[in-house]
């Protein structure tokens, strides 16, 4: 669906993005994740058409970006931004236009969404009348009313309260199952791991890791284990294979050396004690995130 191939972009003698690969398929969830000055930004104006590519080329159901396909994008960005001394339906509508929407499809879908988010009651409120949370849900609508193909969203989650938050997840899941290949630029992990099936992680203009998150997850697995027995685990801090971390919650939680398999240890362990719990803990997003992004600055 959205496919960014070996794209490069320079702003005098700084390399903002360097030979950058994005497969989206349909109905992807994709991650673009990245420290500050990290090169997202760049690649999501170069998506969008702001800004050209020095090389490379990007494409979207298999052809390239036209100042037609920008009616099959929707774009949530970071810096929000409304009229704010027009009404909320009016607003709506314009951004709509600009899409080339039906009016009748136009009205049917601003109804849905203001009513979803709780807000149809608002419609003829002007914009600086609402929150800043309730402009921010607008924003949102604006950027799915017509409908796209592929949906960019920049720090969707930003400024919302926990209710609302679910919400918009439960929305971008709609989305999903209707085929909407969905780019999300965040940098909440948690948001990312619940959501995304790829990513990829940019550092200094380059991707550090691209691809489907479980594999990435176990490709960077640690020799953390997780263990629980009825029977004292004290004996296991002394334990050469073992490294002792922490008893929480009266599980014993340490790193194994590199040399043995998780599973061989268990079968050491189930003829000393009577196992409850033996789990190989997976490494967060955050802390490959993190580990990558350390890496990559040494």
């Amino acid at each position: 669906m959205l496919k960014v191939d070996q794209v490069t972009k320079s702003f005098e003698h700084v390399r903002a993005v360097e030979a950058l690969s994005i497969h989206g398929e349909t109905g992807d969830i994709y991650g673009l994740l990245g420290p500050n000055g990290a090169g997202k930004t760049t690649t999501i104006r170069m998506i969008m058409q702001i800004i050209q590519p020095d090389s490379g080329k990007i494409t979207l159901g298999g052809e390239p970006l036209t100042l037609e396909q920008k009616d099959n994008i929707g774009y949530l960005p970071e810096e929000r931004g409304l009229y704010q001394k027009m009404k909320v339906r009016e607003v709506v509508e314009y951004f709509a236009s600009l899409k080339n929407m039906d009016p009748d499809k136009t009205k049917n879908n601003i109804d849905f969404y203001l009513d979803r988010f709780d807000l149809l009651d608002r419609a003829e409120d002007k914009i600086e009348e609402l929150s800043k949370g309730n402009q921010q849900k607008i924003q949102f609508i604006i950027s799915i009313i017509h409908e796209p193909k592929l949906l960019i969203l920049d720090e969707p989650f930003s400024g919302l309260d926990p209710v609302n938050q679910v919400l918009i997840k439960e929305i971008i899941g709609e989305l999903q199952e209707r085929d909407t290949t969905i780019l999300l630029s965040t940098h909440q992990m948690e948001q990312v791991e619940k959501l995304c099936q790829r990513i990829c992680l940019i550092s200094k203009g380059k991707a550090v890791l691209n691809g489907n998150l479980r594999e990435i997850k176990r490709e960077y697995g640690t020799q953390t284990v997780r263990i629980r027995s009825d029977e004292s685990l004290e004996d296991l801090r002394s334990d050469s294979a073992f490294t002792y971390t922490q008893m929480e919650n009266g599980e014993l939680l340490g790193e194994l050396r590199d040399d043995i398999a998780p599973p061989d240890y268990l079968k050491t362990l189930v003829d000393k004690i009577d196992i409850r719990k033996f789990e190989v803990v997976e490494p967060s997003l955050e802390q490959i995130f993190i580990d990558q992004v350390r890496g990559d600055a040494e």
